[in-house]
C-alpha cells in the first residue's frame, strides 16, 4: 500500500506489482446540481435499504473528515463505518513533511513515508505525538509549527475513522479512488468538453441520464420510458358510439 502511494518514477512503475482486484458489482452512482448533500444522503440511505433490508452487510462511507458530511452520514445512513479518506491525510502528511524538510527533499518522503506506514498500521495517535514533538523541539519558524499542529490535530480529529489496518483486513475502500474516477467518467468528459454552454434544467437532466448509463440500467430505464410515454400518449381511447359497434 505505501509503495503504490509513493511510486513517482517508470523505473519504479514497472517494479510495482499491483494485486488483482474485482471489478464492483451492482454499482451505482448519482449527480445532481439541484439537490444538496441531505437529499443525496437520503437517496443513498433509500438505495442501502433497498439492496440490504435486513442489515446484514458491511456498510462504509468514505469521508473527507468534515465534521458536517460526518454528523449527517451519520444520522440519515444506518450502522455505517465512517471512513477518513487516505488520500487526504497524504495531503496533510506532505504539508507536514514540507516544514520540517525542504520540498522536493528525500527526507521529506521518507518522513511521510513513515508517518503513513505508521497511520496504516494503526498507530495513528504516535504519529500525532511525535509531530507535536517536532514541532515543539525543533527551531522552526511559527508558520511552519501551526503547519504541523494543524495536521496533528486534524488526525487526532479523525482517529476513530482512521482504523486502516481494520478496513484493509476486512476489504473496506480507504480511499475515494473510485469516487474521483467516476466524477470524471460521469461528469467531466461529457459536461466539461470545450465549447459547451450548459442551463440547469438541461444540465440536471443530462446528469440523470449519465448516471442511469454509468450504473448500468439505461436498458432497463429506456423500457420504462417507453412504456410511460405510450400510455402519456395513448392512453385515451377513441370511443366509439354503441349504436356504431351493434351495426
Amino acid at each position: 500500500m505505501v509503495e503504490s502511494l509513493f511510486k513517482d518514477s517508470e523505473e519504479q512503475e514497472e517494479d510495482f506489482v499491483r494485486a488483482p482486484r474485482n471489478p464492483p458489482e451492482y454499482k451505482r452512482v448519482w449527480a445532481s446540481l439541484k439537490k444538496g448533500k441531505e437529499e443525496v444522503l437520503k437517496e443513498v440511505a433509500e438505495e442501502m435499504e433497498r439492496r440490504d433490508p435486513q442489515g446484514t452487510k458491511k456498510r462504509a462511507v468514505v469521508t473527507d473528515g468534515e465534521r458536517a458530511l460526518q454528523k449527517r452520514a451519520r444520522s440519515l445512513l444506518k450502522a455505517v463505518i465512517l471512513i477518513l479518506d487516505l488520500l487526504l491525510v497524504m495531503e496533510r502528511l506532505w504539508k507536514a513533511a514540507h516544514a520540517l524538510y525542504s520540498e522536493g527533499s528525500k527526507e521529506a518522503e521518507e518522513w511521510t513515508r513513515k508517518q503513513a506506514l505508521r497511520i496504516l498500521r494503526g498507530e495513528v495517535s504516535q504519529a500525532v505525538k511525535g509531530m507535536r514533538r517536532s514541532a515543539t523541539t525543533r527551531e522552526l519558524s511559527s508558520a511552519k509549527r501551526k503547519g504541523i499542529r494543524d495536521t496533528a490535530s486534524y488526525l487526532y480529529r479523525n482517529r476513530s475513522f482512521m482504523r486502516y489496518h481494520e478496513y484493509l483486513r476486512e476489504g473496506l475502500p480507504i480511499a475515494s479512488g473510485a469516487v474521483e474516477g467516476a466524477c470524471k467518467n460521469l461528469i467531466k468528459d461529457r459536461m466539461e468538453r470545450s465549447g459547451m454552454r450548459w442551463t440547469e434544467p438541461m444540465a440536471e437532466a443530462m446528469l440523470r441520464m449519465r448516471a442511469i448509463y454509468v450504473s448500468g440500467d439505461f436498458d432497463m430505464y429506456w423500457d420504462y420510458h417507453i412504456h410511460r410515454e405510450q400510455n402519456r400518449l395513448y392512453s385515451r381511447r377513441l370511443k366509439v358510439p354503441k349504436s356504431v359497434v351493434e351495426k
